[in-house]
């Protein structure tokens, strides 16, 4: 994720051959298995080699990111959340560049949290292999990456969309504390990059995902051109392409749009709008169909804290400290669902009011995006209500 300029406080980096020597030693475990992945077809994503133009920039970012974790690894919150670990901005300088971490010890506790270990994510935002640019249909002039190991999803913002999730972040973090199966995308760190003369978490699974949508509940430009048949790449769909389809969730329905009613009750008391549900897809093998053998029931066996497969929590459990996805993971009869609510931070401010205003008269009797975080949050239940069974 992106982010305004560092602060003041201002620490000497190690180096980035630092990074890479740790990244290395720290992921020597699991080389061989990035390595094969590594040889497998990435639909819609392209590596981050030397010869690509965005090669220099992310070879900066995970230097940056590797010795941002290393300060959280040394020097980890402690005692109870303060005012200052969501308000605390930490410059490092390296060579030709600065990194600036915003609200680190609010970031790492929230890591903690989730079971994820602070190794485990300095090695795979680190220098040990090239970033994936990720394919993207969105209008938005943001980048997107995924890590070497497609464990975590990266994205830029603009300024005021870090302003307001730094602002939101208190209310954000008491939230998934609350509601641990929440489906709001896990927000995991905010770094600004400046080079000398201007980041991010979570997305799929590598195989067999058959279809992705980008879901907001309208009808406005919100249909996109399917890949030719035979085409390797997998694009993100969106609500026209949807048109006519299901998703068969069986038992799992009920909480899905319990959660979904509690997390945009959320957002829209923040005031936000134009979030997204992200979905993919996945066929079951017939190996994984039936109680006892789906994906959620034996991460469910295996994480702490887990009492009874009985609890009905215990089938939604999100999968970050086990699998490389931080979205939530339902199985319904025939398929694999992931999903999750992205795109947290577009505040119904006065741009957005006239764009409303515009969109009303450009677009009669049309849906569209732009509308009242209230209208927005209901149509978006309505709709996962109406394609659900």
């Amino acid at each position: 994720m992106a982010a305004p300029s560092p602060g003041p406080h201002e620490v000497l980096a190690p180096s980035p051959e630092a990074g890479h020597r740790a990244a290395t030693s720290s992921s020597g475990r699991r080389g061989l298995l990035w390595r094969l992945r590594d040889k497998q077809s990435r639909l819609g994503l392209f590596e981050i080699g030397p010869g690509h133009e965005l090669h220099q920039l992310t070879c900066m970012m995970q230097a940056g990111l590797w010795a941002a974790t290393q300060v959280s690894m040394d020097h980890p919150p402690t005692g109870l959340p303060t005012e200052e670990d969501f308000s605390e901005v930490l410059t490092q300088v390296h060579e030709g560049f600065e990194l600036g971490t915003l609200a680190g010890p609010a970031f790492a506790r929230l890591r903690r949290s989730l079971g994820l270990a602070e190794e485990d994510y300095q090695a795979a935002l680190g220098p040990g292999g090239p970033y994936l640019q990720f394919l993207s249909t969105s209008k938005s002039k943001a980048s997107f990456f995924l890590s070497h190991d497609q464990r975590f999803f990266l994205k830029t913002l603009r300024r005021r969309e870090v302003q307001a999730l730094l602002a939101h972040l208190p209310r954000y973090v008491q939230h998934l504390q609350r509601h641990p199966h929440s489906l709001l995308a896990r927000l995991l760190g905010v770094h600004s990059l400046r080079v000398a003369q201007g980041k991010k978490s979570v997305f799929y699974p590598t195989g067999r995902i058959s279809e992705r949508y980008d879901i907001k509940g309208c009808e406005v430009s919100r249909w996109v051109e399917p890949a030719p048949e035979g085409s390797p790449l997998v694009l993100v769909l969106k609500d026209l392409n949807f048109q006519g389809k299901t998703i068969n969730l069986g038992p799992q329905r009920s909480w899905l749009l319990r959660q979904m009613e509690l997390d945009t009750a959320f957002l829209r008391d923040l005031n936000v709008l134009d979030y997204s549900l992200l979905m993919a897809f996945q066929r079951l093998h017939e190996d994984e169909r039936g109680p006892g053998s789906s994906l959620i029931f034996r991460t469910a066996r295996s994480m702490r804290g887990v009492q009874s497969l009985e609890e009905p929590e215990t089938q939604n459990r999100r999968l970050l400290p086990d699998a490389p996805n931080a979205l939530h993971i339902l199985d319904g009869p025939e398929q694999r669902y992931f999903l999750g609510l992205v795109d947290l931070t577009t505040v119904y401010g006065l741009r957005k009011r006239l764009e409303h205003l515009w969109k009303t008269l450009r677009y009669p009797g049309r849906t569209f995006s732009t509308v009242s975080p209230t209208r927005y949050a209901r149509r978006l239940c309505q709709w996962v209500e109406a394609h659900t069974e």
